[in-house]
């Protein structure tokens, strides 16, 4: 592959990954602005209720963002890495964070969901487990608006 084909599929894939992951954050953002606080107000049967319907949804929607984002983010670090990107740094850490969002789904979400999905903490936890919810939510935000940033900055360097 020719240099120049080389470095214009750089670009193009740094360009996915900013697009990728502002889709992303901005998909946080809303959900941590509109749902989460709406599941805070409903009563624990309520929520557990609704969990079923909204819980596969919800899933559908983000699995295909969270793992195009670092998975585009780490292709950009590997092409930066054989064009010898000046954004090389920017994109090494735009794909560590956008993979941290990912371990952070791991570490704490699937299992809290999948409790949720069970119906498995009690009536009189609910409340507080949510509350830890939306901060390993809010956390994983800010770690995907820095990731973002830091893939408009390896596009600005290259």
């Amino acid at each position: 592959m020719s240099s120049t084909i080389l470095l214009l599929t750089c670009d193009i894939v740094q360009l996915f990954t900013a697009g990728f992951l502002g889709l992303l954050v901005g998909a946080l953002l809303a959900e941590g602005a509109l749902l989460v606080p709406y599941w805070r107000t409903l009563n624990p049967k309520e929520f557990y209720a609704l969990h079923p319907s909204y819980a596969p949804r919800l899933f559908r929607f983000f699995a295909p963002l969270t793992i195009a984002a670092p998975s585009l983010a780490i292709s950009a670090v590997v092409l930066s890495i054989v064009t010898s990107d000046p954004g090389l740094w920017f994109s090494f850490i735009a794909a560590a964070l956008s993979c941290l969002i990912v371990g952070i789904y791991f570490f704490y979400f699937k299992r809290a969901n999948e409790a949720f999905g069970k119906a498995a903490i009690a009536e009189n936890d609910l409340s507080r487990e949510l509350g830890r919810w939306a901060a390993w939510h809010n956390a994983r935000t800010v770690v995907g608006m820095f990731a973002f940033v830091f893939s408009l900055v390896a596009i600005s360097r290259s």
